[in-house]
């Protein structure tokens, strides 16, 4: 989530801050297609090649406080505060969202098992997965102007998104993915609240997100925990997830608990999840854990139950090597997965149901980002023609940011802060309601409460009416 708001007043601009030295990138870790703008290449066995590199390395935040911004804005609202760029990562919010699906595998799992048991651990498993990309990301995405919107196709992984910023205050960003092979939709809408607590900075998810299974007629709902950035006015920053996540299967009545947990006072619990899987009587089907920024597993109650008295008594505890893990584990994909180092108490007995992916060697030059991530904002040749005008890759402000020209980034920033201020003054001043494209405004079929629903057409790409926001 970002602060920068329309209203802001303009008090904290970036375009004359000092922007530090630049970091080297390992020349052995540059972009495969050879060119930012994206001649991607075509793999022998025709499936497209994604880039591994941003264009630039990231830019150090070593010489920038956060609380130098906000001790100014005490009092204020904090989604009307301007942030300088340099605090940002090169991509809008809806491309955050995006990254939902980088373990869509999780997904096509949940698809292909007949046993609802199996379908609700893997849903859970994605639910978890869907947050893992921002461990260690602390750099706060472009909030999206007001009519934005993100499209992005990959036959390689069978599906197809798309989104839109439909509302400015309060900001709401609605978005609807789907199957290639029409066996899922995926959709939801985001409206974090934020919150200054002097030290840390809290994001409290809105909205809900809902995934239906079609060939099982099955409808899963949940909400996002709550996310924390700490140490904003000094020290090193660090993310952590907490809260309640409830996912209900709106079919069978089954229902999955999972406690993110808070950090505590010593760290003990720093990054753990632990939950259980409930049928419509409320027995308990099976236990989850592990963490969020690592790998999931899950064993049966009874055999949880007895670790953890085991466990209180001293006794002797065993943590799985990721060799050993990998052999034993009964999940289709393990052999496909990197061998990633678990700080997790593995119970004998469990499977495993998610592991995070390994990042590029080169990933903290470039903002923590993963493998999918890095690929979000390529802008590949020929793409401009086809790509609606509001999408997220033509952001002029974005784009040098991601090709390291953090002033004129800035400026640009600015620039279309100003237009959509300007703009909205234009239709207060004419009356005009602003309309939008891809989106309307109803209610969610299974929740019953307020939701922002796709529309239909976008894929059709007749972008003649889509709003000048650039």
């Amino acid at each position: 989530t970002g602060f920068d708001s329309d209203n802001s007043s303009g008090d904290f601009s970036e375009a004359n801050h000092k922007v530090a030295e630049m970091l080297d990138l390992d020349p052995h870790q540059s972009n495969r297609t050879g060119k930012h703008n994206g001649e991607t290449e075509i793999q022998e066995n025709g499936i497209k090649r994604h880039r591994t590199s941003l264009p630039a390395p990231m830019f150090s935040r070593s010489d920038f406080s956060v609380w130098s911004i906000l001790k100014k804005c005490i009092g204020l609202e904090l989604s009307k505060i301007t942030m300088p760029i340099v605090f940002n990562e090169p991509l809008s919010f809806l491309q955050r969202i995006t990254e939902y699906m980088e373990h869509i595998y999780l997904i096509n799992k949940a698809c292909s098992h007949a046993d609802p048991l199996e379908r609700m651990q893997a849903v859970a498993a994605f639910a978890v997965s869907a947050v893992a990309s921002q461990w260690e990301r602390t750099g706060k995405p472009f909030n999206p102007l007001l009519g934005e919107t993100y499209e992005l196709t990959r036959e390689d992984l069978g599906f197809r998104f798309i989104s839109e910023q439909v509302s400015h205050h309060p900001p709401i960003s609605a978005f609807y993915s789907e199957g290639l092979n029409k066996d899922f939709i995926f959709h939801g809408s985001i409206y974090p609240k934020l919150k200054f607590w002097g030290k840390s900075i809290e994001a409290e998810p809105r909205g809900t997100i809902t995934l239906e299974l079609l060939k099982h007629n099955e409808a899963y709902t949940w909400t996002n925990p709550t996310c924390c950035v700490h140490n904003v006015i000094i020290g090193k920053l660090w993310l952590e997830q907490y809260g309640m996540v409830e996912i209900v299967n709106h079919s069978t009545g089954d229902k999955c608990v999972l406690n993110f947990k808070p950090c505590g006072l010593f760290g003990k619990e720093l990054h753990r999840v632990e939950g259980y899987i409930q049928d419509k009587n409320r027995k308990k089907l099976c236990v989850i854990y592990g963490k969020w920024t690592e790998c999931l597993w899950c064993t049966d109650p009874t055999t949880y139950e007895t670790y953890k008295k085991n466990e209180k008594r001293g006794g002797e505890q065993k943590k799985l090597k990721p060799s050993e893990d990998l052999i034993k584990s009964e999940n289709d994909e393990a052999d496909d997965m990197p061998e990633v180092q678990d700080t997790v108490q593995f119970i004998p007995g469990s499977k495993l149901l998610w592991r995070i992916n390994s990042r590029p060697p080169n990933s903290s030059q470039m903002y923590n980002f993963t493998s999918f991530a890095v690929s979000l904002n390529e802008l590949e040749k020929g793409m401009e023609a086809i790509l609606a005008p509001t999408d997220c890759r033509l952001r002029p402000d974005i784009r040098n940011m991601e090709n390291g020209n953090m002033d004129v980034a800035s400026k640009e920033k600015e620039r279309l802060e100003e237009k959509q201020r300007a703009a909205r003054k234009e239709r207060a001043k004419d009356e005009v309601e602003w309309h939008t494209r891809w989106f309307n405004q109803g209610t969610n079929p299974y929740t019953g409460t307020s939701d922002w629903l796709y529309s239909g057409g976008y894929f059709d790409r007749n972008f003649s009416d889509c709003p000048d926001i650039y």
